[in-house]
């Protein structure tokens, strides 16, 4: 059934796509395999999130929002200093915007 599931990825429509993924999720649950039933029911949930990879023809990949999610980890990271939520966004907007940065945070008089 692993190797069935290969085939998933030769589709070029989401329609064919979603129908191959239903048959493969009802062979799955059918099976005595546990692991199989709980991918099956995975992949259930995740129907449309999964099929719009084929509705965008493939054009989409996830490096993009992994590498922003490492950003805001390691602004997370950096920030547990901070006291109030509005300073951690600041923090994640002057990071993630490109934001300038004041040479001195205090100006004397």
């Amino acid at each position: 059934m692993n190797e069935d599931f290969q085939r998933f990825w030769e589709y070029s429509h989401a329609s064919w796509a979603g129908k191959f993924l239903d048959q493969w999720c009802v062979r799955a649950m059918r099976s005595k395999l546990e692991p199989m039933k709980k991918m099956a029911c995975t992949l259930r949930n995740k129907r449309d999130l999964i099929l719009n990879w084929f509705r965008a023809d493939g054009r989409i990949s996830a490096g993009i929002v992994d590498g922003f999610n490492n950003k805001l980890k390691l602004i997370t990271r950096k920030s547990y200093s901070f006291r109030t939520q509005e300073a951690y966004e600041i923090a994640v907007y002057h990071n993630l915007g490109a934001l300038p940065v004041r040479k001195f945070t205090l100006e004397f008089l």
